[in-house]
C-alpha cells in the first residue's frame, strides 16, 4: 500500500535544511575518506614480533593493540606501545 501523506520534518519538532543536510553528508564523507587513507598497521592482534626501537633498544613480544599508526606490544616487562615501522616478525 502506498502512502498518500508524508509528514513534514519542521511539523515533527526538528527543521531541516538543505544546506544542514550537505554538511552532515561531507562531514560523513569526509570522517570515512580519512579513516581510509590513514596510516594502518599491517600486523594482526596476537602476531609475534620485534621491536627494534632506536632509542629504547630490541623488545620481543605479542601484538595486544593496535590504533592507527601505533601498536602495543605486550612483553615480560610490560606494554610498550611503538610505531608500525619499528616492528618486524619474529622468525
Amino acid at each position: 500500500m502506498v502512502k498518500t501523506h508524508v509528514q513534514d520534518l519542521a511539523s515533527m519538532g526538528q527543521p531541516l535544511s538543505l544546506s544542514a543536510l550537505i554538511a552532515r553528508a561531507m562531514a560523513r564523507i569526509s570522517g570515512w575518506v580519512r579513516r581510509t587513507l590513514a596510516p594502518r598497521s599491517p600486523y594482526r592482534v596476537g602476531d609475534a614480533v620485534v621491536a627494534e626501537d632506536p632509542f629504547n633498544g630490541r623488545r620481543e613480544g605479542i601484538v595486544v593493540s593496535r590504533r592507527g599508526p601505533s601498536v602495543g606490544v605486550g612483553t615480560a616487562a610490560g606494554i610498550y606501545y611503538v610505531d608500525h615501522r619499528l616492528l618486524k616478525r619474529q622468525d
